[in-house]
């Protein structure tokens, strides 16, 4: 069995990371596996892009190009959203590859054109990374649930016009994929409920499979160890906030952290506390949380990020809206305790009270009282990092995640055969 998996990139991102993981972890059970992308950053001789020449150049280009037709929309917001019209290079690739089986992931930027999926000619499982698949264009909803129906007058857009650009990009997916050999996975068990409400594949089959990760490279570390090595306090009990665009992206919940650390500063808990942040270096604009901050920078290799999870003791995630953030992965394979608020797949993560705290939805006070829980005794912080530690190993083993996909993938391909007139 030859898989081909699809991705804008192999590492740049946490959805490319989890696909290059994925990748790597079929590989490692000896599965035949290559991955194409738009961007290579790797040096994996698998892992096939444009060579370079114009295509190259042109490949670094296409997500400006893609991004024209919000042009039109000049009130849109700033979070992602795609319209992926350009034309690609991709089934002429995969023809010449020959795949049994196609697993797209994260394919955007101008990477993969709605319509090329009718020209791939065999079967498709879809990794689904955020909820753009089954939107009109938008990569989370937030509050908005037109994806059920037909989009339009799209609240992301600022538009108010029943036919605008998302209900196009909806009406572009529902007829170039009618009738796909196609199957769903989600990595939460909430992306299921989403993409099963959604008016595009409310008929398909989907299937949760968690993402993995090397529980080799993202393990415990002696703490002070990790703190010399990035140069850090050893006397602070150090809070931990990671995301690419972690100042920018309000999705990512900054602003709500900066709530939750103001109150535990009004409350007098906020002397002992300081602050990491990871994907993102110091702003030109001071934001103020009342505590000093540490900013590392963006870390895209393993080891920094492991230090840096380990040189933590506790890891907040105040997302408004999230899939499986492989950050809370990582933070729990390097038995960090975490603490986020209830919603999307933050449940499949932690467990309440027990590898972290779960706080009730947008309630920063609640969120503070998650914080000093965690760091408030040092007895129940250790019990908590073991646990988050098992946690990893029990459920988010790389090995796991690559038989559980070999698995769908046989099945998916008997059926096909048996399918055969």
């Amino acid at each position: 069995m030859n898989v081909l998996l699809l991705s804008t990139s192999d590492i740049n991102g946490g959805a490319a990371r989890a696909a290059y993981r994925l990748h790597r972890g079929l590989k490692r059970i000896n599965a035949s596996t290559q991955m194409m992308v738009q961007i290579k950053s790797s040096d994996d001789d698998a892992v096939i892009a444009p060579r370079p020449n114009l295509r190259r150049d042109f490949a670094k280009a296409r997500p400006a190009l893609n991004a024209l037709p919000l042009k039109l929309y000049p009130h849109h917001g700033s979070g992602t959203f795609s319209t992926q019209w350009l034309p690609d290079y991709i089934s002429p690739k995969v023809r010449q590859i020959t795949p049994d089986i196609v697993n797209i992931h994260w394919a955007c930027d101008g990477f993969l054109q709605i319509e090329t999926l009718a020209k791939l000619n065999c079967p498709l499982v879809w990794t689904l990374h955020d909820m753009w698949a089954f939107t009109g264009g938008c990569h989370y909803s937030q509050e908005c649930d037109r994806y059920t129906a037909s989009c339009g007058s799209c609240p992301q857009l600022g538009s108010n016009r029943n036919f605008d650009l998302s209900r196009w990009i909806l009406k572009r997916k529902a007829k170039a994929w009618k009738n796909l050999n196609l199957s769903i996975v989600t990595p939460s068990h909430w992306l299921a409920e989403c993409a099963r409400s959604s008016s595009l594949f409310h008929a398909l089959p989907v299937h949760v499979i968690p993402y993995g990760i090397d529980l080799e490279r993202y393990r415990s570390a002696d703490r002070k160890f990790a703190r010399h090595i990035l140069k850090l306090p050893q006397d602070k009990q150090l809070i931990l906030f990671t995301a690419i665009g972690a100042t920018s992206d309000r999705r990512k919940g900054l602003h709500l952290l900066q709530a939750a650390l103001q109150y535990l500063e009004q409350i007098g808990c906020a002397q002992q506390i300081e602050l990491l942040i990871v994907g993102a270096s110091q702003p030109d604009t001071h934001v103020d949380l009342k505590l000093r901050m540490h900013y590392l920078g963006t870390l895209s290799d393993d080891i920094s990020l492991s230090l840096a999870y380990a040189a933590a003791d506790i890891f907040v995630a105040p997302s408004t809206q999230d899939n499986l953030p492989n950050t809370v992965i990582e933070a729990l394979a390097c038995g960090t305790p975490c603490v986020a608020f209830n919603i999307g797949g933050m449940p499949d993560l932690i467990d309440h009270q027990q590898n972290g705290y779960l706080a009730q939805p947008f309630q920063t006070e609640d969120l503070a009282h998650g914080i000093t829980w965690v760091l408030s005794n040092e007895k129940r912080h250790q019990c908590l990092a073991d646990a988050a530690r098992q946690k990893a190993e029990r459920e988010f083993a790389l090995e796991k995640q690559a038989t559980r996909y070999v698995d769908l993938f046989k099945q998916i391909l008997n059926s096909s055969f048996q399918a055969l007139p």
